[in-house]
């Protein structure tokens, strides 16, 4: 089974998250979108369309991944932040479709798109659980909630792990619009190929200059957050 489905359909490419369950993001996982976005910026797509299961975008990294510790943990860390700036810094608009759950690690994902569209009447969470679970919020992570959420919810939805539903997401700036879960495929594909008729050289050096200071302090903070992995480690 593909972990990433990847079509080209006009100018936009299309990639799909499907690990049958709930799309945790493990080593395999991240590879596979990597290598999705390679496809689609060798392809020159106008517009880039990612999308989770029926019930759940991402549920955050692979557990079983991440708490094995050493080199397992620390590449994974690695990848999956890597996956966000890759995002945050890809020269053609991308849209994410969510459907149900976008927690930790996937919530960070779904902040790391250009527009973020979610489907209303699908039960799940869209929270950045770490604090809750005992867990330092990487600053990687906080770099993408800071430059991406509404301030006054940046606390919330970082400190205090509050667990916000797609009615009150908006608001948050957790996402840009709610459609129905029966409207979300035809709006976020509507969506995409309107903004693939940006002019993409344009789109892509205005997003370098906006996204500069954020994609370095993203960058420092991986370094940062990989070396107190190895000092806890010790």
């Amino acid at each position: 089974m593909n972990l990433v489905n990847y079509r080209l359909e006009g100018a936009v490419a299309h990639i799909t998250m499907d690990d049958g369950k709930v799309n945790v993001l493990s080593s395999a996982m991240l590879a596979a979108l990597g290598a999705a976005l390679d496809r689609a910026e060798s392809d020159g797509a106008g517009a880039v369309l990612l999308a989770g299961r029926e019930k759940a975008f991402s549920a955050g990294f692979d557990l079983t991944e991440l708490m094995a510790g050493g080199a397992s943990t620390s590449g994974l860390l690695r990848a999956g932040f890597e996956i966000s700036s890759r995002l945050l810094a890809f020269p053609a608009p991308v849209v994410a479709a969510c459907r149900g759950h976008a927690i930790a690690m996937g919530f960070f994902v779904l902040q790391s798109v250009d527009y973020r569209l979610a489907a209303r009447g699908v039960p799940g969470k869209l929270v950045a659980n770490e604090v809750a679970n005992g867990l330092i919020v990487p600053r990687a992570a906080l770099e993408i909630c800071r430059a991406r959420l509404a301030p006054s919810h940046f606390g919330r939805v970082t400190l205090l792990s509050e667990v916000y539903s797609v009615e009150n997401a908006v608001e948050a700036g957790i996402v840009d619009r709610v459609v129905s879960n029966e409207e979300l495929d035809g709006a976020a594909s509507v969506l995409a190929n309107q903004l693939a008729l940006l002019n993409r050289p344009a789109h892509a050096e205005t997003k370098r200059r906006a996204r500069a200071d954020l994609l370095a302090r993203l960058a420092e903070g991986i370094e940062l957050d990989l070396a107190d992995f190895v000092l806890r480690a010790k």
